[in-house]
């Protein structure tokens, strides 16, 4: 994270600002969660970025906004995801909806700030970097309910810029586990 990792890391907090002033009250944080996921899974998704090891997750979720009844009273999340080998770094901020109870899944839509390396070659001169800094992270999990304060989730997440912000976007998706732990009240 040398040249990168600063400027990443000041756009990482004032992501994390800027989501949690816009939050009302009545969205105080719902959870907390941690995870670990694999680094570049191979999907019909992505492209190779050469790149590896396992990011370890740690996040929260708020409760559902009853403002957007229109869209479903998403929950908002934020998360920060830090490779293991030095590798993209990122944090991300979105909405998400969870259907179901004990066992439940849980789509987001979210935009994602990371400080891999722009623009980065292959041995073949091929690009493989991510194209720009700011790229959207659309994700989904599967849970279960352990217990009212305890979920457990497998978790798929995907970033890219979807060739909106630069025609380079071989993306990456990640897939692992989270364990989410109710804060407060639960439901």
């Amino acid at each position: 994270m040398a040249k990168y990792g600063r400027r990443a890391g000041v756009s990482v907090s004032i992501l994390a600002a800027c989501v949690m002033i816009a939050l009302p009250e009545s969205v105080a944080a719902r959870e907390i969660f941690i995870g670990a996921t694999v680094h570049e899974v191979d999907t019909p998704f992505t492209l190779k970025t050469r790149e590896g090891g396992v990011d370890a997750q740690l996040g929260y979720r708020g409760g559902r906004i009853e403002a957007l009844k229109f869209i479903g009273k998403p929950e908002p999340y934020v998360f920060v995801s830090v490779n293991t080998k030095g590798d993209t770094h990122y944090a991300a901020a979105g909405l998400s909806w969870t259907f179901g109870k004990t066992l439940y899944v849980r789509p987001g839509i979210g935009l994602a700030v990371h400080d891999g390396k722009i623009p980065r070659v292959d041995g073949g001169g091929r690009r493989v970097d991510l194209g720009s800094r700011i790229l959207f992270e659309p994700e989904i999990s599967v849970g279960y309910r352990v217990s009212r304060r305890v979920s457990a989730e497998a978790v798929w997440t995907h970033i890219s810029n979807a060739q909106l912000f630069s025609k380079q976007n071989p993306g990456l998706d990640m897939m692992g586990v989270r364990l989410a732990f109710a804060l407060g009240q639960t439901d």
